[in-house]
């Protein structure tokens, strides 16, 4: 049988099904680079991860050579390539009132605050985490002018596109009271239809922003009430870890709470924390 493609079509097809190689030093070298840019440990069982990932970057840039593309990337440490190299390499797992017994830790923290009481959302990922923690404010506080401040970050830039859109699908808010999903959401219509939006009312309490934990200076407005850093510091050396906590430190109010991720232990990484309550800290009276 013979085929009517085009060469050139059938070239793309080769490429596009062809298995790229992947030498042990080049999977080497693309653990050192996003430890260095972005502080996340990769062990030996990530590789097919990492193949999987990076080989849509390489397919996207019509390359059919790890070595090409780690070349490209290094020739120019301010290329817009390596954003999409740690997009491509960062873990978003998220969903609305994860790990739920955080949220009236939050609400009565809040509820015993003057001011407006302000978080960082350390890892936004896909918006699920500030949008629950914005719901227990607005819940706890009400929504007059001034009441609460959420400033949600992420690495990943394209998940922070989604997070701003507020869309979700209606089965992702199972956890929601029918109260709160009719409050905060508007149902889609037409083709539409299974979705919600995120009303503007609640999403003017939130402010979406880049930033990278490893970066010398971040790019968030302290101090905060508390920060919400969860299920981040386990793909982070113990170094790594050390020093976020340290830099967080100066970042929270008196008595401000630090919210952890059920698998991270802080309590003997810095101690400028103390342990408050399940995965909860408190910034230390003395700091370290």
């Amino acid at each position: 049988m013979t085929s009517s493609m085009p060469n050139g079509q059938t070239s793309l097809l080769l490429q596009m099904t062809q298995r790229l190689a992947l030498s042990d030093t080049q999977f080497r070298r693309i653990c050192e680079l996003i430890y260095q840019r972005a502080g996340i440990v990769l062990a030996d069982h990530k590789r097919d991860m990492v193949y999987n990932r990076l080989v849509r970057r390489l397919r996207a840039l019509g390359l059919d050579d790890f070595g090409r593309y780690l070349s490209m990337l290094e020739a120019n440490q301010s290329n817009a390539e390596w954003q999409a190299f740690i997009n491509s390499l960062t873990t978003n797992l998220t969903a609305f009132f994860r790990e739920a017994h955080h949220f009236p830790v939050l609400a009565d923290h809040a509820r015993k605050r003057s001011g407006e009481y302000r978080v960082w959302c350390a890892a936004a990922s896909t918006g699920e985490e500030p949008y629950s923690i914005a719901i227990t404010l607005a819940d706890a506080l009400g929504m007059a002018p001034g009441r609460f401040k959420v400033i949600a970050s992420d690495i990943d830039t394209e998940v922070l596109q989604k997070a701003k859109s507020g869309i979700y699908r209606v089965d992702e808010l199972k956890t929601l009271s029918p109260q709160q999903l009719q409050r905060y959401f508007m149902r889609g219509t037409g083709p539409h239809d299974g979705l919600v939006r995120v009303r503007q009312e609640l999403a003017n309490y939130i402010e979406f922003t880049p930033v990278n934990l490893l970066a010398k200076q971040y790019n968030v407005q302290g101090p905060f009430d508390s920060i919400f850093c969860r299920n981040v510091m386990i793909y982070f050396d113990k170094t790594t870890q050390q020093d976020i906590l340290r830099r967080f430190a100066p970042l929270l109010k008196p008595d401000g709470l630090l919210f952890a991720g059920h698998s991270e232990n802080f309590s003997n990484l810095a101690r400028e924390f103390t342990l408050r309550g399940q995965t909860v800290y408190a910034l230390s009276k003395e700091k370290a």
